[in-house]
């Protein structure tokens, strides 16, 4: 499926304009509407901002005029929510239902503020059904499309991110399939699935590497670095815990220490 509406949640923080200049190319990428959601709610989540609105039309102009210059059609959903138990959280997620993607950004390091909460990023890639890019919050993005690792693990979180990514993987300059210790009867997981890409027109590289002590986010990492990857692509697996689902163990290492764009999908 096309990419045609995108949906990118702003905030006033420091590295904003970053992700907001990578939702902008990909829609102008991809001749979609990009929509920009600045949300603000209770108290009770986020400390009170007294200069919360004026702010918030601050980052509107940002939105309207890099859209504008583009030539991206956009739209504006300013959303300031004085409901004591509905999270910013579950107010992305609703307004996600009706978007082909979500762009969030990566959670901010202690003693950066932010009115959006931390562990925003979790919580819309669990609640929205709908695949999520997650931006760093350091370094400059642009053209994230490039090089594209998709991290392989047959099994469902892996295949709906590979599906989900589908749009992105059809316009790359380079897709590398990526399997770390493949056990018994997956050897060919990763040749079925540059097959399944071939048969839509994806040409595609394939790399097995061996886990070691390091751990697989980081090894992940590592190899974003040696392939000169510029967006991961990967499941998120997400077990329950104590009654609620909860990213697992990768997922959360490769969201904290993230150094390009991941499109995560649950």
């Amino acid at each position: 499926m096309p990419l045609k509406e995108i949906l990118v949640v702003l905030d006033s923080a420091d590295h904003c304009d970053a992700r907001l200049k990578l939702a902008v190319e990909l829609a102008a990428r991809h001749g979609a509407d990009l929509a920009g959601l600045y949300v603000v709610t209770h108290q009770f989540y986020v400390p009170a901002r007294d200069d919360a609105g004026e702010t918030g039309e601050k980052v509107r102009a940002m939105f309207e005029a890099v859209g504008a210059a583009a030539g991206v059609a956009t739209r504006w959903i300013g959303v300031e929510s004085n409901v004591v138990g509905v999270s910013a959280a579950e107010i992305v997620n609703l307004h996600a239902h009706y978007f082909d993607l979500v762009i969030v950004g990566q959670d901010l390091p202690e003693g950066k503020e932010s009115i959006l909460p931390q562990g925003l990023p979790e919580r819309v890639i669990i609640g929205s059904g709908r695949p999520v890019l997650i931006v760093p919050y350091a370094g400059e993005h642009g053209r994230a499309w490039e090089r594209i690792m998709v991290a392989w693990k047959g099994g469902r979180e892996s295949t709906r991110a590979m599906a989900d990514a589908l749009p992105l993987l059809k316009k790359a300059d380079d897709v590398c399939v990526l399997e770390i210790d493949p056990g018994k009867g997956e050897e060919h997981c990763g040749e079925r699935l540059r097959g399944y890409l071939a048969a839509h027109g994806i040409g595609t590289r394939g790399k097995s590497v061996a886990a070691t002590e390091i751990g697989i986010g980081n090894i992940l990492l590592n190899r974003i670095a040696v392939e000169g990857s510029t967006l991961l692509v990967m499941g998120g697996y997400a077990p329950m815990r104590l009654g609620s689902p909860a990213l697992g163990e990768v997922a959360r290492h490769i969201l904290k220490h993230m150094t390009v764009p991941v499109l995560m999908s649950h």
